[in-house]
């Protein structure tokens, strides 16, 4: 059996799952497609629409503030660790009521380690909220075809034990895109993988209470972070497209 099996060859629209994923499909993408609803690539949306420079990190440690200062950013802190000092946190919520500024540094585990994952290639940060928009940038810039592939990776989440746990808002993020995306490309441009994705969003009536009732809308719900999930659900809202570009995402021009 050949050693590329899963790099879903032949197909201009592709999905796969987490950092790891991201890995086995980056090497063969000509661009890299990361959605992490709840909350990297919301926040990250919300901030760039706003003017901000998003700087990813990968982790959430001491090594984040060392970043931070290197790179002339403030830094996002926890969302409980919020304070009039150090406003920005991984909550859209509270980035869309910051104080603006320029320059952000956003640890986010996941979306970091798959933004790194995809080399030399282009970086777009996909969500429910700008699933469209996004769709239409990759199309103008000649993306989705078999010649110049789009990798689309769900972050996911993690268990206790740090291994991934699909999570059900990516799924319908991802699937959001890859949705779009075949209204340019048509179906044969979508590997198996893709089009299941593009199923599921497009078989739920109703996108914000699925993702309101799943594990992850529950958890944060449940911890006071009701407008993170309905920001994170405004279908369409948001015509910013983030792409990496010098280490940090920007609006996309074009």
């Amino acid at each position: 059996m050949d050693d590329d099996w899963y790099l879903q060859t032949g197909h201009g629209v592709r999905f796969e799952w987490g950092p790891t994923g991201a890995k086995r499909l980056a090497p063969g993408a000509a661009c890299l497609v990361v959605v992490d609803v709840l909350s990297f690539t919301t926040a990250v949306t919300v901030a760039v629409e706003a003017g901000t420079r998003v700087f990813p990190y990968r982790w959430r440690d001491e090594t984040a503030a060392t970043f931070a200062e290197e790179a002339g950013a403030d830094l996002a802190v926890g969302r409980r660790m919020a304070s009039a000092s150090s406003p920005w946190t991984l909550s859209p919520a509270a980035l869309r009521h910051a104080p603006f500024t320029p320059r952000l540094v956003l640890p986010s585990p996941n979306g970091s380690a798959i933004a790194a994952a995809a080399g030399e290639a282009p970086v777009a940060a996909g969500a429910l909220r700008n699933a469209t928009a996004v769709s239409h940038w990759l199309v103008r810039q000649g993306y989705g075809t078999p010649e110049r592939p789009i990798a689309v990776i769900a972050s996911g989440e993690r268990w206790p034990d740090g291994s991934l746990r699909p999570a059900v808002e990516d799924l319908l993020g991802t699937g959001a895109v890859i949705a779009a995306l075949r209204h340019a490309h048509g179906d044969k441009a979508l590997s198996p993988e893709a089009a299941l994705a593009a199923a599921a969003f497009e078989a739920t009536p109703d996108v914000a209470a699925a993702v309101s009732a799943s594990a992850s809308g529950r958890q944060l719900i449940g911890g006071g972070y009701a407008e993170d999930v309905a920001i994170a659900t405004e279908p369409d809202a948001c015509a910013a497209v983030p792409v990496l570009a010098d280490g940090a995402f920007t609006l996309a021009h074009g």
